[in-house]
C-alpha cells in the first residue's frame, strides 16, 4: 500500500504561486487596516469616536475639558477620572477636572 502526499504547487505551480501571493497580499492589507483602526487616531479624525481636549487651565492648576461626541460613540465621560460635569453648549460637554488631571491616550491635548 502506497501513500502519496499531495504537493501544494505541483503541476500548476505558476497558478498556485499567483493565488498564494494574492492571499498573502490580502492578509497584509487586512493586518495593516487592523493596526490603523486599533491606533484610534484615524477614527477620531473622522469624527467616529468621541474626544476631549483641555480648553482652559485655572490658576489653581485645575482644568476645564471639553468633550465632543463621536458618530459611533456618545460623549466621552470623564467622571471616572475625578472630573465633574459643569454643563454643555452646542455639541460640547464641559468637565471641571482637578489639578494634575491627565487626559487618556484617546483624547487630544
Amino acid at each position: 500500500m502506497s501513500t502519496t502526499i499531495p504537493v501544494l504547487c505541483g503541476a500548476g505551480g505558476e497558478r498556485c504561486r499567483r493565488v498564494l501571493k494574492s492571499i498573502v497580499a490580502v492578509g497584509v492589507c487586512i493586518f495593516a487596516l487592523m493596526v490603523v483602526i486599533k491606533d484610534g487616531r484615524v477614527l477620531r479624525t473622522a469624527g467616529l469616536t468621541g474626544s476631549c481636549s483641555v480648553v482652559q487651565i485655572f490658576s489653581d492648576s485645575s482644568e476645564l475639558a471639553a468633550c465632543r461626541p463621536g458618530k459611533l460613540q456618545g460623549r466621552p465621560s470623564l467622571a471616572g477620572s475625578g472630573c465633574r460635569a459643569v454643563g454643555s453648549r452646542a455639541k460640547l460637554w464641559y468637565w471641571s477636572c482637578p489639578a494634575g488631571f491627565k487626559l487618556s491616550a484617546g483624547a487630544s491635548r
